[in-house]
This record gives structure tokens, sequence and C-alpha cells, in this order.
């Protein structure tokens, strides 16, 4: 496949500009918005395929049936609970008035904000472009996107895709590497939403500064899961390989770590060993594990893994890979860590990645002031059979979001919003809230033919005085 040409950077003001002035001309109503959505779901439906020979090609082996139920069907299921909700979500909302301003009327009005600018990361590269592009346009917005570099042909996939659907002043797609990202960053956008590291948002909201653009980051860290005592290892081990080895690791809010008792340690890796061992047989040409997605991204995790078995830790893979195999295909099998050191950059820095490090702690409470010691994560996976103490664990952590007895799950609620909270993260999107994101929630106060106020005028004497009398009371 010929990939096309970067986006020269002499055009991403003009082409800011164009999709300005055609959004302010003519502002997508209900019929539209809906109708955009209804032909993007047909034009991706029908383009299934083309979506997985690109992520095929970006990753060197993505699960198809990942990139599906990841990359497909959440795309497709956020246009329908949009498009099913829409009319909704944009009528008026009645707010009511204080009795003093009685019979006056209050509203909240849903406005598009006008042009949206769209960063794109490569881990799920066509679910974190297309979902907020969906909130966006619902929204009554024009959408410019930047892809991930990192996932060019998914990249120029998404250009196809969305060139096919809408007119190039609705949507438009700038393709390119860092400085293409870097220029992108600094236009003065109505609302900037981007995807991605910690480290490259901080590079992000400096950009948008200058221009006061608002900002929502998704962004990441070590997301934690707490086994708590007595919670049945193998269910806990089930489900922490289904969120932990989905995509290789390769996902935001995948568990970093796992706080568990010391004594079920042992239990638990066997437990981990069983599930990983009946799901991959063999990583040998398997087409169901997916491979990391370029060099770059293999040898720090290789860096990773080295660093930390030199001071001293165990790392435990749980399948067998020979080593030409391993570094020819980008393939790191399900790896455990154990003991450590807590300065390596295992424990300090976001993994991303099928390595999981094992941290004994033998209460739930230690657990919370673990977490508490740390960045507030994105996600917080618990494990527990006890009401009492998950409840703590609610009431003590804060974190974007979190599954109670299972890992990832809550990304997928369409009725849940989804987004972090400092150094994971501002803002949120999804349904909703994704909506609510990407309007402007206009206050209108409507005064009746008879207003209350105008007992307030100078000279302040008589009724006035006492009513201002009897107000500060």
């Amino acid at each position: 496949m010929n990939l096309p040409a970067a986006t020269p950077l002499s055009d991403l003001a003009p082409t800011l500009e164009r999709l300005r002035a055609a959004q302010a001309a003519n502002p997508p109503d209900l019929t539209q918005r809906r109708d955009d959505l209804l032909r993007l779901r047909a034009a991706f439906k029908a383009r299934q395929q083309d979506m997985l020979d690109a992520l095929n090609a970006d990753f060197g082996n993505r699960s198809r049936h990942e990139s599906l139920l990841t990359d497909a069907m959440t795309v497709l299921s956020e246009i329908d609970h949009t498009r099913r909700r829409l009319k909704r979500w944009m009528k008026p909302q009645r707010r009511p008035v204080d009795w003093l301003f009685l019979p006056a009327r209050a509203q909240i009005r849903f406005q598009p904000l006008g042009v949206v600018g769209i960063i794109a990361p490569w881990n799920y590269p066509v679910n974190l472009a297309l979902i907020p592009l969906i909130s966006a346009i619902a929204a009554g917005n024009h959408v410019y996107l930047k892809p991930s570099e990192h996932a060019p042909h998914t990249s120029a996939f998404l250009q196809s895709l969305l060139a096919q659907v809408f007119p190039p002043e609705r949507v438009a797609v700038a393709l390119g590497e860092a400085d293409v990202a870097a220029a992108f960053s600094a236009l003065p956008f109505d609302h900037l939403f981007f995807t991605g590291s910690t480290a490259v948002g901080r590079h992000v909201m400096a950009a948008a500064a200058p221009n006061l653009t608002p900002v929502t980051l998704e962004l990441g860290g070590k997301s934690p899961a707490i086994i708590a005592p007595g919670y049945p290892l193998a269910t806990a081990a089930a489900r922490i390989t289904t969120g932990k080895w989905l995509n290789a690791g390769q996902t935001c809010i995948a568990p970093d770590y796992i706080l568990l008792p010391h004594a079920a340690r042992e239990e638990f890796v066997q437990a981990l060993k069983a599930e990983v061992a009946a799901r991959y047989p063999s990583l040998d040409d398997n087409p169901d594990y997916t491979r990391i997605i370029n060099p770059a991204q293999y040898r720090r995790l290789r860096d990773w893994l080295d660093e930390a078995a030199a001071r001293g830790a165990t790392v435990l893979p749980l399948l067998e890979v020979d080593a030409e195999q391993a570094q020819a295909q980008r393939l790191i099998p399900p790896t455990l860590v154990l003991d450590a050191p807590e300065d390596c950059r295992l424990m300090r820095e976001e993994i991303f990645g099928p390595v999981l490090p094992l941290v004994g702690c033998d209460s739930v409470d230690a657990a919370i002031d673990y977490i508490n010691a740390r960045d507030r994560p994105l996600a917080l996976y618990h494990f527990d059979l006890d009401r009492a103490r998950t409840e703590r664990v609610l009431e003590r952590t804060i974190s974007g979001g979190v599954c109670v007895n299972d890992t990832v799950l809550h990304i997928a609620q369409s009725s849940l919003p989804f987004g972090g909270v400092g150094p994971s993260g501002m803002g949120a999107y999804h349904g909703h809230e994704g909506f609510l994101t990407f309007s402007k929630r206009k206050p209108v106060f409507h005064q009746a033919r008879l207003s209350s106020m105008a007992l307030f005028k100078p000279p302040y004497r008589g009724l006035a005085d006492r009513l201002v009398k009897f107000l500060t009371r």
C-alpha cells in the first residue's frame, strides 16, 4: 500500500480557517448530524476489512478478534448510542429561577463550539480517533483530525474513510510526524482533544495555552489492581489476564501492577500461568497475540525488563519464545516481574506492554496507602467479596474510573464518562459526556413582561430599602 504524503505545515492554518468558516456559515442541525453519523456508520461497516488490514500492517500482527472488538464494535456502538439519544441531548433544558426573579424563565442551550482538533494515539488508532469525532459531530462541530504517525497504514485508512463520508470543509485529516503534531497542537482550535502519554500531554497543553484553547487530555499512568484477602485467585487471574494481555498490554487502562497478599503470590502466579497457557498454547505465528507496535517500543520494554533483572527482580515469562523470533517479530510474551525495586522504571512509569509486576500488600488499607502515595491513576481495579472493604477503596482512592471484580469493562459503557484525573488526564467523553464536552452550555435568562427587579432602582427608599434589608437579614 502506498502511504499518502505528510500534510505540509503551511496547509494547517488555512485548513482550520476553511473548516471554521464553513461551520459558522452553516452549523449542522439535528438532521445533518444524524445523517453524518449514519453515513459514517455505513461506510465504516463496509470497510472493516480495510481497517483490519491496516491495523495488521502497523502492528505486524494485530489480533483480528481484538481489533473487531476494540476498534470496530466500540465505534459502531457509540454511533448507535449517540444517534438514538441526540435529539433529547440537543433540547434546551429548563432551569429554575430564584423566587426573587419570578416570573422570569431560565434555560441551558447547547451550541457547537466551532472546530474541534483531535489528536489520536497508536494503540487503538481507530477507536480513539473516531469516538471523539462522533461526539464532536454530534455536538455540531467541524473536526480536524491528526492520527498517529506510529500507525501510518491506519492513519491512511482513516483519511480515506473520512473523505468518503464528509466534505472537506466539515472534516479534515492531517498526516505527518511529530513536527506536524506539534504545529497542529498550536492551532487556535475551539477545543483540542488529545489522547496519549502524560509526557506528551504536557507539551500539548503548553502549545494550546497561548491561544487559551480549552483542552481535554486523555492520558494514562499506572493503573493498579488490588486482590483482597479471600478473593478467588483463579477468577482474579482470568479477569486480569483478559484486561492485561489484550492488545499485548498496549492499553492505557490495562492493569499496570497487582497488589496482593504475600501468601497468595505463588498461587496467583500459577493461576496466571494456567490462564495464559490455555489462551495462547504457543506464540509461534499465533494470530491471537498482538505484537509490539514498533522497534522503539520493543526496545524500551526489553530495556526495562533488563534493568529490573539486573537489580534483583525475578523476570518470569509465562510462555517460551525464541529470542531471535521475539526480536524479529517484536514479540514479548506475557511476563511477570517479582520483587522489582520501587525506583526502577517498571515501577515508576506506565508500562504499556505485556509486563505485569506483582507487589506484596497484606491488607486492603495498606494497598490504599500504596496507591494514594502515587499519582492518581486512569483506572483502578478492586477484587473483593467484602462490600465494606470495597466501599472503603471507592471512598478513599481517586482515579479516572473503577472496575470492581473485573478489568477494563468500564470503558465499554456508553452511559459512563471516560476520563482521567490529574496526571492521568482532564475532562471526559463517551456518550452524553462527549456531547457535553464539545458543546457550549449557554445559560439564557428570559425576562418576563413584568419584572420584580423594577422595584430595585435608585433612589433606594421606601419599599426598595425594606426589601434590601429583608434580603440581607
